[in-house]
């Protein structure tokens, strides 16, 4: 299995590393070009217990990859997730998409094969079919399904968050994707 990871922020760079610790092949990408860098040089950019060390040990088995370039996270995926920023909106308080819709409209742009794009991203219910949307109007013939996949990771106990979940959440009405998911 491969994933692509769409974001390293907080979201993005516990759950790719997770990932990877589950013996998942998994590429990272971040359009902050300085953040890759520091990154493929193992200086990590948040802080979080563990994490630094867990990030060596998957770049060192070989499954965990940064890069800038999407059509490089999105090669041979199996699922892409958006783990990109949301930050609140200044005029009323409420999720800003743009970031999300953005990497849709991207992820779009790169899809070769069937693909699970998952919302990992802290966003309001609706936002998987707007995704749908926007990835249907850039790329009509894509073979792809939209999941939502909300993450619950709390600053300084994420790694254990992940690895060990009360609960794992996953949204969607397709036989295919939820395979995929499973896997």
């Amino acid at each position: 299995m491969k994933i692509g990871v769409v974001g390293t922020g907080y979201v993005g760079l516990v759950s790719g590393t997770c990932f990877a610790e589950f013996g998942i092949d998994v590429t990272c990408m971040d359009t902050d070009t300085s953040k890759i860098a520091r990154l493929q040089k193992g200086e990590i950019p948040i802080y979080e217990p563990g994490l630094d060390d867990l990030v060596k040990k998957q770049v060192a088995a070989c499954r965990l990859h940064f890069t800038t370039d999407l059509d490089t996270a999105m090669k041979d995926a199996d699922a892409v997730f958006i783990a990109v920023r949301t930050p609140p909106s200044v005029t009323d308080g409420q999720a800003d998409l743009t970031y999300v819709f953005d990497a849709a409209k991207a992820i779009a742009q790169h899809m070769r094969r069937y693909t699970v794009v998952v919302d990992k991203s802290t966003v309001p219910v609706g936002t998987g079919d707007r995704v749908e949307e926007i990835i249907r109007a850039q790329n009509p013939s894509a073979d792809f399904d939209v999941v939502s996949n909300p993450e619950f990771l709390r600053e300084g106990a994420a790694i254990e968050d992940f690895l060990h979940p009360d609960r794992v959440v996953v949204g969607t009405e397709s036989p295919r994707a939820q395979q995929v998911m499973r896997d």
